[in-house]
């Protein structure tokens, strides 16, 4: 019997990749922010075009919770990345982002690490969370919005990466937290678990960290590096802890696919040309050109 974990897997690939359109292009229309402020989501949130890629973040995390529940997580967070690749193709078709080679075949190499994966990964229920792990999610939540507080100051590119790499260990942590959270037996045990209020907090602080890097980059930089910095701690702790299995025999085959994830998705960060910026820059600028302002000047 198929598990339905692969049937939400593959919704989760395509919301995820709108999700990323849609937020990222929202962003670049909101002040940026240099301070680790809260507030950010709020604005945010006035634009109907990220409400509309929360809703698809949302429904992404929805599905890739419901996968989680049979699928093991080195498998579940390595297929975030590749909505990049829903990301780009809805970015060229619709936005005209010009890609270059190298992007493109790393794009390529992503979703053939992903293929490994699929064919590597053994469906099994999680083991759960000792004392020690709900100890351990706790103190992430402090030491990853510490981290936040100063990686907001940095501008551009590294800061895009910086935030982007702090955004995907916060949603590690709560893809650690949902793997055995998604086997709670009844309504009432699934509301009691605190390892619930413990995903609620790392996906809050995960959301705004992501804002604030796509405001500073490219979306392919700080949701490669999100995904980079996510997807190794979540694969570690779910073998040694979380009964992640792998079919007997392909081993190898896990091991290369999810490096080949990896790579693609670290090689992704180099890009960090602000496509959509682009667009955004030149509709506030017409003005400015009509009113004598040369086009050296939009540089």
């Amino acid at each position: 019997m198929v598990s339905s974990g692969w049937c939400f897997l593959a919704a989760m690939i395509v919301a995820y990749g709108f999700a990323n359109l849609l937020q990222s292009v929202a962003a670049a229309r909101t002040t940026v922010h240099h301070t680790f402020d809260p507030g950010l989501l709020l604005r945010l949130a006035s634009h109907r075009t990220y409400l509309v890629g929360l809703l698809c973040q949302v429904t992404g995390f929805v599905l890739a919770f419901l996968a989680r529940r049979d699928l093991p997580l080195f498998l579940v967070q390595a297929s975030v990345a590749a909505g990049l690749g829903v990301t780009a193709m809805i970015g060229v078709a619709v936005l005209k982002w010009r890609l270059p080679a190298a992007e493109i075949a790393l794009l390529v190499l992503l979703f053939g690490g992903i293929t490994a994966l699929v064919l590597a990964a053994q469906p099994a229920p999680s083991r759960q969370l000792g004392a020690a792990g709900l100890i351990g999610l706790t103190a992430a939540v402090g030491v990853i919005a510490v981290l936040g507080f100063f990686a907001v100051r940095l501008r551009g590119a590294p800061g895009s990466v910086a935030l982007g790499s702090l955004a995907g260990m916060a949603f590690s942590a709560a893809a650690v937290a949902a793997r055995p959270l998604a086997s709670a037996d009844t309504a009432e045990a699934f509301v009691r678990d605190p390892l619930l209020y413990l995903l609620v907090a790392h996906s809050v602080i995960g959301q705004l960290l992501l804002g604030l890097a796509m405001q500073r980059g490219s979306t392919t930089a700080a949701v490669a590096a999100m995904d980079a910095a996510g997807a190794v701690p979540a694969a570690i702790i779910g073998l040694l802890l979380l009964n992640d299995r792998i079919w007997p025999g392909r081993e190898w085959l896990a091991g290369v696919g999810f490096l080949a994830t990896l790579v693609s998705v670290v090689g992704l960060t180099r890009y960090a040309e602000p496509q959509h910026h682009h667009a955004v820059a030149g509709e506030r600028e017409r003005p400015m050109i009509a009113a004598g302002v040369t086009a050296r000047a939009r540089r």
